[in-house]
């Protein structure tokens, strides 16, 4: 039992005219489980279609070969001409971590693609970005020059030997890219003014290309000053006083302070040993942030319009204080953002609790309470609505029948004549009300008067409890369909001999499988008691019966789950894993016992 597992995957197509092909396209994307398509643009002139789905990690790979098929199928490539640089029917397709997965999941996705691609379709596969064999893969641009037409000369060079598939070019088909890479967010911050010079003059300061160094300000807009360029016997440091008399002594100096000297001019596009004459560079304030500033006549006013290519490094909330810092700085004010397109749910969680941090309060609150404080404080609904169900791209959801029913509803659901929802799922919910009391007491007292000094350790116990929270209500309906396997094997054939010795061994599998779910419940209901035990030592003595409560609703969800595990012992035959489980579960009631006992210690003194 696991949180969803979301990926997001963006092929690019080389067909933007032929609404019809585009269609089969998309039509074989989704016939994959779990795939969403959120949004499919075609361009005319590009000749070209952008495909954005998410699915869970376990079906994305799936889905993007039944495109890259389809492409392959219906886009002839001999046929093709677009103003956008191009070398594939599908020409790139890249999968991005969106919920709950690493880069290096996505890694191994989009390797395992490449592999099945290029040995299924015959088509040249490159990886590239995070998923790229060596640095020159890395950059897209460097694969895809000489597009489509001079791919039949690249390909004879050994330092272009594809990472998969065939060493010849696929005449109908091209050469296709797949990588992995963060998720790119486009991000705009409004401004009180329709000056666009103003807004370029915050975008480079954020921007990670930063700007020219300038001197003699004459006022607080730092475009006004009087540029800084190389000279003989002159090599300045962007960021500081420094001044070095030859390449060397910069060079230098930018190593000592973790720098090089020559990466970052090559990357403004200047060559390092012919710099006479032009501009010194400062840093922008952050990296992974591309970034200009522009008016939208239709908001009547200047935003900083900006690509957020890696937000876990320049997180979203940072750049947005960082612009009201610099526009402060020069008479203008910030008035709210926009989010063009998407945002992983991760990106504005982090947003809501920097925010309830700054405030005074926990951070520990569900995910919608997160999403409505980064929503505020980020000014998201200044020039346009924003609908956290269609701009957030992971956010936490329980799918499950059951979780999403009204209590009475629920509760009547247990005391009908089914045998599901029983023991088990009530175990969940009552391990789930348990720790959610303690994580209550924890986030009542984080704004407390007296509790300053523990404010960071509240937090860290609210933030534990709700993903232990989340877990065991997710549990509640994984608990009732933890027989599905067995249910299955029971329905399997069982005339001859074999068919029942096949039977057997995955009604044997059911049954572990089974037994494993309120395993799972009773080491959530122990961490539950942890979450309690935490918040027992910092608790006010008006909260002492919350804590208690929580307690024995969580020690409740324990047993109750341990009676489930027992049960479905009784129909297993491996008596190691029997012998194993009992052990584990033993431990764990007896650690659940000693908890117990402490908190309850705890509270009797307080009452």
């Amino acid at each position: 039992m696991s949180l969803t597992k979301i990926v997001e995957c963006v092929p690019n197509f080389s067909e933007g005219r032929d609404k019809k092909i585009i269609d089969q396209i998309c039509s074989a994307i989704k016939t994959v489980e779990t795939v969403e398509l959120l949004d499919v643009d075609m361009g005319s002139d590009t000749n070209r279609t952008v495909v954005t789905f998410i699915a869970e990690s376990r079906y994305v790979a799936k889905a993007a070969y039944k495109g890259i098929e389809k492409a392959a199928e219906l886009i002839d490539m001999r046929k093709h001409s677009g103003a956008h640089p191009r070398m594939g029917a599908t020409d790139v397709c890249p999968f991005i971590p969106v919920s709950n997965t690493t880069m290096e999941e996505c890694v191994e996705i989009a390797k395992s693609l490449g592999e099945i691609v290029g040995n299924k379709l015959g088509i040249p596969i490159f990886l590239y970005e995070s998923a790229a064999v060596n640095e020159e893969r890395q950059n897209l641009a460097n694969i895809r020059s000489g597009e489509y037409e001079g791919f039949n000369e690249k390909l004879k060079d050994k330092n272009w030997k594809p990472d998969f598939g065939p060493g010849k070019l696929s005449v109908k088909s091209g050469v296709t890219a797949i990588g992995a890479r963060e998720f790119l967010i486009a991000y705009n911050i409004n401004l009180n003014t329709t000056d666009r010079t103003y807004a370029n003059e915050i975008a480079y300061e954020l921007r990670e290309r930063g700007r020219w160094k300038r001197i003699n300000q004459k006022d607080n807009f730092y475009y006004k000053g009087d540029v800084v360029n190389f000279g003989e016997n002159f090599y300045p440091d962007g960021n500081s006083d420094y001044v070095g008399g030859n390449l060397e002594e910069i060079e230098n100096f930018y190593q000592k302070n973790g720098r090089d000297f020559r990466k970052r001019y090559t990357s403004l596009g200047l060559d390092p040993d012919n710099l006479t004459g032009k501009p010194v560079y400062k840093d922008g304030r952050f990296t992974h942030v591309k970034g200009l500033g522009w008016v939208i006549p239709e908001y009547n006013r200047a935003q900083i319009s900006m690509n957020l290519t890696n937000y876990k490094i320049s997180p979203i909330h940072k750049i947005f204080e960082a612009a009201c810092e610099e526009a402060e700085k020069r008479g203008l004010r910030v008035t709210g953002s926009e989010i063009v397109g998407l945002i992983p749910y991760k990106a504005i969680e982090e947003a809501g609790k920097y925010y309830l941090t700054k405030m005074g309060k926990s951070p520990g609150m569900p995910p919608i309470d997160l999403v409505n404080i980064a929503i505020q404080s980020l000014g998201l609904s200044d020039v346009t609505d924003f609908n956290p169900s269609e701009k957030i791209l992971g956010m936490p959801k329980n799918n499950g029948e059951l979780a999403n029913r009204i209590t009475f509803d629920l509760i009547d659901e247990v005391s009908r004549d089914s045998p599901a929802p029983g023991g088990g799922s009530v175990a969940a919910m009552s391990g789930s009300l348990g720790v959610a009391l303690g994580v209550m007491v924890a986030n009542l007292s984080a704004s407390k008067a007296g509790f300053e000094e523990h404010s960071e350790e509240l937090g860290r116990i609210a933030e534990e409890g709700q993903e232990i929270k989340e877990f065991l209500v997710n549990a509640i309906d994984e608990d009732t369909n933890a027989f599905d396997k067995v249910i299955k094997a029971m329905r399997m054939p069982k005339d001859s001999d074999s068919e029942k010795k096949i039977r057997e061994e995955k009604m044997q599998e059911g049954y572990k499988a089974a037994t494993e779910i309120p395993l799972e419940t009773v080491e959530y209901c122990y961490k539950a008691l942890n979450i309690c035990d935490d918040i027992s030592k910092l608790m006010d003595d008006s909260m002492a019966s919350d804590v208690g409560s929580g307690a024995h609703m969580s020690i409740a969800g324990a047993r109750a789950a341990a009676y489930n595990v027992r049960i479905n012992l009784n129909s297993i035959k491996d008596e190691d894993y029997i012998n194993d489980t009992k052990t584990k579960l033993n431990k764990l009631l007896s650690d659940c016992d000693k908890i117990l006992q402490i908190i309850t210690e705890r509270v009797e003194e307080k009452l």
